[in-house]
């Protein structure tokens, strides 16, 4: 006979446990996913943009078309965990909160805040920069910042919103408050005791328990009961049955998130084979290779490595993550770069492609960049281009190449076609 977890921590070890086999839960639906980590440069690389906008002078007095707008935008694309992240930052004017668009001075300590943060590499300091901006007691500028900082330092900074506080105070009985550092910091520390107490089932990387607390927090599972009684946990055992269920209802929806992964995977495997046809050397991003389409890796026949001037150049480690490159048949210089843009943050792609174009090698200054997404993702990729953080844009060999011309086009291309030419005829200029 299985003995059924009655103790919490047995509970939660099976809670746990359930949580990562579950499709539609965070686990693996958010902290597997391909596109999180390939994203987390490219969230820093608009922090510093903000610090720099910030120090010259150049941020403004509102958060609209900001910087840190294009930055938190592309958090709260991180699918559903950080849904409705750039609510803290919005401006509430009966409330004069958060007062860091009209105060100077609140400004800049708000962007020593996050240039201290990213140049450090210890806990200490990083809550010693944290204490120093507490101090200035700024309005509004409270502990939903540490969703910022968590993309800097993932194994010392945990995601924080409000069903992440529901779940952890759920989890371990704690009366955790929003809006306070001094509660976040103690949050942080028990978090790290969970984390090292069940670190076999989750990660380094606080997003795994922080996905965890979300879920459960937003009402995805219960918590366990915290006291070890054998009612308590037959009940909630019952409980969590009828959330299992509950989720499989859901799983349409996991399965059709899969389906998006999928068709990424498919646009470059279509991109990859003009390419080759088109008699170019083929790149496909590093994080991308060993992924499946057709049975085979996407990275089959394709370089092994880049070309030693641009894996030296300054923007190598941004450049390698752009979903496909074509590259002059044996030589150094690329031709062509894809972002494939089906559901994820606009805003990752163009900044990767910016640091090929302005890596500062004649080599491929001139490529074509194309952005490759669905006919109907069109007016959200100009809007995003629209920014003032791409004002470089305009410069360059932007392009807007869509999912139906590319299918329908790209047989002719791959028989008949020469160079660039055939796809610059079927996509549109940016901006």
């Amino acid at each position: 006979m299985t003995l059924l977890p009655t103790t919490h921590h047995d509970l939660l070890s099976e809670l746990v446990r359930r949580w990562r086999d579950d499709p539609g839960a965070t686990y693996r639906s958010w902290f597997l996913w391909d596109e999180r980590l390939k994203n987390f440069r490219s969230i820093r690389r608009g922090l510093q943009q903000v610090v720099v906008e910030i120090e010259s002078g150049r941020f403004g007095v509102a958060y609209r078309g900001s910087s840190l707008e294009t930055v938190v935008h592309s958090i709260a694309e991180q699918r559903q965990i950080f849904k409705g992240a750039d609510h803290a930052w919005l401006w509430k004017p009966k409330l004069r909160i958060p007062d860091i668009y009209e105060s100077p001075d609140n400004q800049r300590a708000f962007g020593r805040l996050l240039d201290n943060c990213s140049c450090c590499d210890t806990a200490e300091e990083i809550i010693s920069h944290i204490r120093s901006i507490d101090a200035l007691k700024i309005k509004g500028l409270g502990p939903a910042a540490a969703n910022l900082l968590y993309f800097l330092h993932p194994t010392l900074v945990p995601p924080f919103n409000t069903a992440i506080v529901k779940g952890y105070n759920a989890v371990t009985g704690a009366k955790v408050k929003l809006g306070s550092w001094d509660h976040f910091l103690a949050m942080r520390a028990g978090i790290l005791d969970l984390n090292d107490r069940y670190r076999e089932l989750l990660s380094n990387d606080l997003g795994a328990i922080g996905g965890l607390l979300f879920d459960i927090g937003s009402g995805r599972y219960p918590a366990p009961p915290l006291e070890d009684d054998a009612t308590a946990a037959d009940d909630w055992l019952g409980r969590l049955e009828h959330a299992r269920a509950e989720a499989s209802r859901l799983d349409k929806t996991a399965a059709a998130q899969g389906e998006t992964d999928r068709t990424h995977a498919e646009i470059q495997a279509w991109l990859r084979d003009l390419g080759h046809a088109l008699g170019y050397d083929v790149w496909i991003a590093a994080n991308d290779r060993g992924r499946l389409h057709a049975g085979c890796p996407l990275g089959q026949g394709c370089l092994e490595r880049l070309p030693d001037a641009i894996a030296t150049s300054p923007g190598a480690d941004s450049i390698r993550l752009i979903d496909v490159l074509w590259l002059a048949k044996g030589g150094d210089g690329v031709a062509a770069a894809f972002e494939v843009e089906h559901s994820t943050s606009i805003y990752s792609g163009i900044v990767r492609m910016l640091d090929l174009a302005l890596s500062g090698s004649d080599l491929h200054a001139a490529a074509g960049l194309f952005l490759v997404a669905p006919n109907a993702r069109e007016q959200d990729v100009r809007a995003q281009l629209r920014r003032p953080a791409f004002s470089r844009i305009a410069d360059l060999d932007f392009a807007y190449l869509p999912y139906g011309e590319l299918e329908r086009n790209r047989d002719a291309i791959a028989r008949f076609g020469t160079g660039l030419k055939a796809i610059k005829a079927i996509s549109s200029p940016l901006p």
